[in-house]
């Protein structure tokens, strides 16, 4: 609960009271290695803090897994197109590894919007940090190489990378893991 507070106060001032609010509606959860905080289809109730562990977005295209995206210790999980209107999710959020969590459900966090002094600005500012980062995913798919897909991976999750299986790091980037082995040769021997 501490990181999950001092997450909050990096964003917006919490009183003694805002505090004690943000006790009562979250609530933790531990979720085992390879489970699904969500599956597609499913709608996505609670938005979620991880305070330990790792996991990761992915849809089904063409029969396949298609890693999009991941979210590690001190950031917030949530499939928002399901979360805020309330419709069936089509990705997936797995564990990747035992996975600490603090859930809030919707309600709850218009609560939290509502009684906590600042909640409303603090939603606000995490959305907007959601967006940025899904314009730059999205630019990154239509225009980036598979090899700048991966530099780019690296340096946005260079401290997690070790983390996570190399087949998941090859969807994310597009391409298959007998290439992204060569990738990484290749990068390793411009270094």
């Amino acid at each position: 609960m501490d990181m999950l507070i001092e997450k909050i106060k990096n964003h917006v001032p919490l009183s003694p009271a805002d505090e004690e609010m943000v006790k009562k509606l979250f609530h933790k959860k531990i979720i085992p290695k390879d489970e699904h905080l969500l599956e597609a289809g499913q709608v996505c109730r609670h938005l979620t803090f991880i305070e330990q562990g790792l996991v990761r977005y992915y849809l089904f295209t063409s029969g396949e897994e298609q890693t999009h995206y991941f979210n590690k210790e001190g950031e917030w999980v949530c499939d928002y197109q399901s979360f805020i209107p309330k419709l069936p999710s089509i990705v997936f959020i797995q564990a990747l590894e035992d996975t600490t969590i603090w859930t809030i459900s919707y309600d709850d966090l218009q609560t939290f919007y509502r009684e906590v002094k600042y909640g409303e600005r603090f939603g606000r500012l995490g959305l907007e940090q959601v967006f940025i980062d899904i314009i730059r995913q999205i630019d990154s798919l239509y225009s980036d190489k598979p090899e700048v897909r991966y530099e780019k991976f690296i340096k946005a999750y260079f401290d997690i990378a070790q983390r996570i299986p190399q087949y998941h790091i090859a969807s994310y980037v597009g391409v298959k893991p007998q290439s992204l082995s060569r990738i990484r040769k290749r990068i390793s021997s411009q270094s």
